[in-house]
C-alpha cells in the first residue's frame, strides 16, 4: 500500500500533524517508537496552551488518544517501529522501520531529538549507577541524599525543583557564567536553602565503586578543582536532533537539524518536509513544534493536490 503521506514521530508535532492530516482524508501512517516526545518525563508542564498544568506522561496519553480518535480507513497507527532510514524513489519514498517498509508519496519528519549525554571520564561507566538523565524517572531513588543537577536551562531547573521536594541538598554546575534558564525560575529556586549553585565550571570526572561516590569540577575563573561527594548526578546539558536515518538525504546543519523553510517547513528534498525540534528553528517548544507541523501539513497538502 502506498501511504499519501508518512509522518515520522509521535510527539507534539507528529500529534498535530496526524490530527490535520486525517481531517484532510489524506491517506497516512505515523510512525512512532512512542508517543510524548521529550515532555513525556516532563514532572510538571505549565506551558502548554489550554491546559494550566499537566505531566508528560498524562500529556503523552492525551497525544495518542487525540490520534486514535481519528485512527480509521486514512490513518494507521504504527507505534513500537524505529525508522532506520528514508530513500528517494522515482515517485514518492521508502520508509524502513525495524520492521517493516512503507512507500509515501510525501513524508513529514517529526522526530524531536535527545539528550546530549555527559563525556567526561567516568560517565559512561556509572551511568544508571548513579548518573542519570530522568529526574522523574530516578529522583526518588536518592531521597535524602545529596545530588548533583548538571546543566543551567530550564530543563535543569525543573529538575532541581523535583529533587529539592526529597534530597537532603542539591548543587547545581553550571559552564557558562549565565544560566539559559528564565530569570525568575532561576531566582525561585535559588531562594531555596536546599540548593546551591556554581557557574563558570568544567566537569573533570565521575567517580565511584559500584555507584557514583563524588564528582570532580574545575571552577575555570580560579582553577580551583573541587571534589564534591554525591550520590546522584542529574544531566541535562540539553539536546541532540533525531535525524540520522534522514541526514544522507536532505540538507542538515551543523548540528544535524534539517534545514527548512520557515514560512513551509520544505526540506531541500522535494517532498518531504520537517517540524519541530528536528528541525534548524529558532525556538523549540511543545506548542512551535505543533505549530510548525500544521504548517508543514497545509503545505503537503496544496502539494499533493497541485500533482494530482
Amino acid at each position: 500500500m502506498e501511504y499519501d503521506l508518512a509522518i515520522i514521530g509521535g510527539g507534539p508535532a507528529g500529534t498535530a500533524a496526524a490530527v490535520y492530516a486525517a481531517r484532510k482524508r489524506l491517506k497516512t501512517a505515523i510512525i512512532a517508537e512512542s508517543f510524548g516526545g521529550q515532555s513525556v518525563v516532563s514532572f510538571d508542564i505549565q506551558n502548554w496552551i489550554g491546559t494550566v498544568s499537566i505531566t508528560g506522561e498524562e500529556l503523552a496519553k492525551r497525544f495518542k488518544e487525540h490520534i486514535e480518535a481519528y485512527a480509521s480507513d486514512v490513518l494507521d497507527i504504527k507505534e513500537g517501529e524505529r525508522v532506520l532510514g528514508v530513500d528517494k524513489l522515482d515517485s514518492g519514498f521508502k520508509i524502513k522501520t525495524t520492521g517493516h517498509e512503507y512507500t509515501a508519496k510525501a513524508a513529514l519528519v517529526t522526530t524531536g531529538s535527545h539528550r546530549r549525554k555527559l563525556d567526561v571520564p567516568g560517565a559512561a561507566e556509572f551511568e544508571n549507577k548513579g548518573i542519570t538523565y530522568c529526574a522523574s524517572c530516578d529522583g526518588p531513588l536518592f531521597s535524602g541524599q545529596d545530588v548533583v543537577v548538571i546543566g543551567g536551562g530550564n530543563a535543569a531547573f525543573e529538575t532541581v525543583v523535583q529533587l529539592a521536594a526529597y534530597a537532603k541538598s542539591v548543587v547545581i554546575l553550571q559552564r557558562s557564567a549565565e544560566y539559559r534558564a528564565d530569570p525568575i525560575t532561576v531566582e525561585k529556586v535559588l531562594a531555596n536553602p536546599k540548593v546551591k549553585a556554581y557557574t563558570n565550571t568544567e566537569i573533570l570526572e565521575i567517580k565511584g565503586d559500584k555507584f557514583v561516590s563524588s564528582i570532580v569540577f574545575k571552577k575555570k575563573e580560579t582553577d580551583e578543582v573541587i571534589e564534591l561527594p554525591t550520590k546522584g548526578i542529574f544531566v541535562e546539558i540539553g539536546l541532540l536532533p533525531t535525524t540520522d536515518f534522514v541526514s544522507h538525504l536532505v540538507k542538515v546543519n551543523e548540528y544535524k537539524q534539517i534545514i527548512t523553510d520557515p514560512r513551509t517547513q520544505r526540506t531541500s528534498v522535494e517532498g518531504i518536509w520537517a517540524a519541530g525540534d528536528c528541525t534548524d528553528g529558532l525556538y523549540h517548544q511543545n506548542n512551535i513544534a505543533a505549530g510548525d507541523a500544521v504548517r508543514a501539513l497545509e503545505d503537503l497538502y496544496l502539494d499533493l493536490h497541485l500533482k494530482q
